[in-house]
């Protein structure tokens, strides 16, 4: 039998950035295509919705690939995910036990 693999999260999350970024290359091209000057109407108004929801997919992405960055940088350096930290509350709240 061959040998496992071992599981990493840094590989792991390093393939999904691959991915991540394929996908918004893709996405990139698919918004730069020209629309049909030939349709009008509701056609054209659904081709420019598609190009509009693109768009914001792949900001979405965009915003997601910057944090799976931050994530796999925090595993490089420290080994493990820090727990982010909520300061809402006031300034007495801040210092409380942790």
């Amino acid at each position: 039998m061959g040998r496992k693999k071992i599981f990493s999260s840094v590989r792991a999350g390093e393939e999904l950035l691959e991915a991540m970024a394929e996908a918004i290359r893709n996405i990139t091209e698919e918004i730069k295509r020209p629309i049909d000057t030939e349709q009008s109407g509701s056609g054209r108004r659904a081709e420019l919705k598609s190009i509009k929801e693109s768009a914001l997919d792949a900001k979405e992405l965009i915003t997601e690939y910057q944090k799976l960055e931050t994530m796999i940088r925090e595993l490089k350096d420290t080994g493990g995910i820090e727990a982010e930290r909520d300061f809402s509350g006031g300034f007495s709240e801040q210092y409380a036990k942790r």
